[in-house]
């Protein structure tokens, strides 16, 4: 910029669209105050200098010196309006931008679309809907917007029924279809449009990938990243992203150590949402010296990054070394939320401490004023029954102010276990089958109790009733990656090709750890 303004500086007669020319490079390179300096020198203005302050007010976030602009202007054309109301909608003011577009004496294609646009983002998807129709023409965006507005609310028939009529489908309509199938479930039929696509470019496949990864089949997404790669186009941070998610869910350590590299090899790795996506990926693996590395490289951390390494720690026990990233958080400018004290608890009950769990829980109400959501009284609650203190936990219940939900009574039911408290017990199995009558987990647990107090007679009732009932017992199943390939274990299941050898290693950890009193 400073060449550019010396040329200017050194111009022998500038005209309207030099000076035009450089206060719209400067918003554009972020120095808005220069902008707002040349233009108040100006000797004369046109309507795109008013234009380009009230963009560049929008792009350097002062939506409100952006309108004062506008409502300053001794005369506005359409693409005045349009992009007053466009920055409304980027702000989420669409209620300001429905006034100014109501108030517009010529409105054209992009006005409609970008109320309609503003509308799909709040939810308010019928009043796009009956503004969409009241236009008096489409181009492919107007019916991509109103596609993508259908799709973010879940409203997919609506959504299809829409792309059905589009007469001309581009690759962003064809695109939001695929985001809607895969929400809704259906990847078969996303897959099918995709294929569909000719060509294909980064936002449709980070569309399949992240469909494929959100539906837990992460070896489909990672076989559709090497097929992007080979068609030469470049994963970008929501492709790596949506891949490091499915290694994790996988809790596959080559792949995700594969996808790592190319983070690296895109200069992605100082990328918040890909550092926290690598942060859950290592610990899923149980790498925590990756762990922490990953969250160094991350250039501003958000709360979503202390929260990741947080809980990273505190699922492996590691209380100390949660605490220790905790305190960090003030010192560098953000404030613990709900999910920060969830973790903090949760290290405090994998560890088994019940003091440091109870002062957490304190803290977080009266010193941090983070008022405590269910989830936080279900972690404190289990912490206390792993200790036998289930009385205490019940009384706690009792003071709740709302309604327990699944997780507090299981968590009451769960501890349950090492106090052996069987009225208890039935009590909270009770209100767990309330909530949720096919909830196998509730049976099953209070069945154990029975059993392990030696009321077998209870033990046959409940599987009586589960019977009665037809609650069935959802398959257990776990996995792990040998040699580059995950392998399924499922309960029960002796169809492995290596069960013999398998059989033998556990019977052998199982005398081990019987010889080192692990089991009595």
């Amino acid at each position: 910029m400073d060449l550019a303004r010396q040329l200017f500086d050194e111009m022998p007669k500038r005209d309207i669209v030099s000076w035009n020319s450089l206060i719209t490079g400067y918003w554009k390179n972020g120095l808005m105050e220069e902008s707002k300096r040349l233009f108040n020198s100006m000797p004369l203005r046109n309507i795109v200098s008013w234009n380009s302050m009230i963009a560049g007010c929008i792009e350097c976030g002062s939506i409100d010196a952006a309108f004062r602009y506008f409502s300053k202007m001794p005369e506005r054309n359409i693409a005045s309006w349009n992009v007053m109301i466009a920055g409304f909608i980027r702000y989420g003011m669409v209620e300001e931008a429905v006034k100014v577009f109501d108030e517009m004496p010529r409105r054209n294609v992009i006005s409609y679309t970008a109320v309609i646009d503003g509308y799909g983002r709040i939810g308010e998807v019928d009043k796009a809907r009956r503004l969409f129709e009241s236009m008096p023409s489409w181009n492919e965006v107007s019916w991509t917007v109103m596609i993508s507005a259908y799709v973010g609310s879940e409203r997919f028939d609506e959504a299809r029924e829409m792309f059905g009529r589009m007469p001309c489908k581009n690759v962003v309509a064809v695109t939001a279809m695929i985001t809607g199938c895969c929400k809704e479930g259906k990847l078969e039929d996303a897959r099918v449009l995709f294929e569909q696509i000719r060509d294909k470019d980064d936002v449709s496949y980070n569309a399949m990938i992240t469909g494929y990864a959100q539906n837990g089949r992460g070896e489909e997404a990672l076989r559709l990243l090497v097929h992007m790669i080979r068609s030469r186009l470049r994963p970008d941070q929501y492709t790596l992203v949506s891949i490091l998610g499915a290694c994790s869910s996988l809790a596959s350590l080559t792949e995700g150590k594969q996808t790592h590299a190319l983070v690296f090899k895109h200069r992605l790795d100082t990328h918040v949402s890909v550092g926290n996506a690598l942060i859950t990926l290592y610990s899923k693996c149980g790498c925590l010296l990756e762990v922490e590395s990953a969250f160094e490289h991350i250039c501003t951390p958000d709360i979503v990054s202390w929260n990741t390494i947080i809980a990273a720690f505190a699922q492996h026990g590691l209380y100390e070394k949660a605490l220790c990233f905790f305190k960090k958080i003030e010192l560098h400018g953000s404030e613990p939320d709900g999910i920060t004290f969830l973790s903090l608890l949760s290290a405090c009950g994998h560890a088994g401490m019940v003091k440091e769990s109870l002062y957490w829980f304190d803290s977080m109400k009266n010193t941090y004023k983070v008022s405590p959501r269910c989830e936080h009284y279900a972690c404190l609650i289990d912490t206390l029954g792993r200790s036998g203190q289930v009385v205490t936990a019940y009384k706690m219940i009792q003071e709740m102010p709302f309604e327990a939900d699944l997780g507090v009574w299981g968590a009451l039911l769960a501890g349950c276990r090492f106090s052996l408290n069987i009225e208890l017990a039935e009590l909270a199995a009770q209100e767990i089958m309330k909530l949720d009558p096919k909830n196998s987990g509730a049976y099953i647990m209070l069945s154990n109790i029975y059993a392990a107090a030696g009321l077998w007679r209870k033990v046959s009732r409940v599987r009586r009733l589960m019977k009665e009932n037809e609650v069935k017992k959802q398959t257990a199943f776990s996995w792990m990656e040998i040699n580059n390939t995950v392998q399924y274990f499922v309960g029960g299941d002796v169809s492995h090709i290596a069960i013999d050898e398998i059989h033998t290693v556990i019977m052998q950890l199982y005398l081990q750890m019987k010889v080192m009193v692990y089991i009595a």
